[in-house]
């Protein structure tokens, strides 16, 4: 069972939090924390596996508190939690595995919290028992330069819905359009290993963004999205795969 640090100096936050880390049924709360510091004490003597973790607070605030966690072995993976949209780029030079926006809502919470375990890599079993890990095993971009309209953008990681080969390049599908890039779906599935899932030869899908397996009326498989109104068709190779991926998250999958 993941352990999981809830830090906030709101109680009333902290204990929105707990209420739909009941619901979702996902890891154990083994701490709460109203600041940096004692989020960083409580840190380093239960070893969380995932601290959910406000940014401003009083005293040390959670950035500063997550420069002093990235020090202490093994240290736990990250989810920012604020009701501010300034501090994303610092979120992500911190490896954070996701950024919450306040109201949070369930559903980004549990795909966050799937996030961080696929990228742990590890089962609950081995969890409890070792513990022993880096929660990001490489230093995978938190975003991926791309050129819109000859202007370069940055385009964060954990934005993408889906890539998709089409011919000798690679096109990017994110929340607010597409972009080719020149980098080929292996190396992106490699620098991404527990990010993206492969679901065909030509296409890679954001576990994150995936809402559940469908099979349509000439019986091929097909990915829902969440924040996209599209399908993407499984290929049969690689259904055997998506399927327990989406069995392990809990995911609706047709048969």
């Amino acid at each position: 069972m993941m352990k999981i640090l809830i830090v906030d100096d709101e109680p009333l936050a902290r204990a929105r939090l707990r209420a739909l880390l009941e619901e979702i049924g996902i890891g154990e709360v083994v701490g709460e924390a109203g600041n940096g510091r004692e989020a960083v004490n409580i840190v380093s003597l239960c070893h969380p596996d995932i601290v959910l973790l406000d940014i401003r607070m009083p005293g040390m605030d959670g950035m500063e508190a997550a420069r002093q966690m990235r020090h202490i072995s093994p240290s736990p993976a990250l989810i920012f939690t604020t009701a501010y949209g300034d501090h994303a780029l610092d979120a992500f030079d911190q490896q954070a595995v996701d950024y919450l926006m306040k109201p949070i809502r369930r559903d980004r919470l549990e795909g966050a919290l799937m996030r961080a375990k696929t990228l742990l890599n590890i089962s609950d079993d081995e969890l409890s028992e070792t513990n022993s890990f880096s929660p990001i095993k490489t230093k995978a971009r938190s975003h991926i330069s791309v050129k819109v309209r000859d202007e370069l953008r940055m385009i964060p990681v954990n934005e993408i819905q889906y890539c998709y080969a089409d011919q000798k390049y690679v096109v990017l599908h994110w929340t607010q359009g597409e972009a080719l890039i020149g980098e080929t779906l292996k190396e992106l599935e490699q620098e991404f290993s527990g990010q993206f899932l492969r679901i065909h030869r030509s296409t890679l899908v954001a576990i994150v963004q995936i809402a559940g397996l469908v099979k349509d009326h000439e019986g091929r498989h097909l990915i829902k999205l969440r924040t996209a109104n599209k399908t993407l068709e499984v290929s049969r190779r690689h259904l055997p795969t998506v399927r327990k991926v989406l069995k392990d998250m809990r995911l609706p999958c047709a048969i």
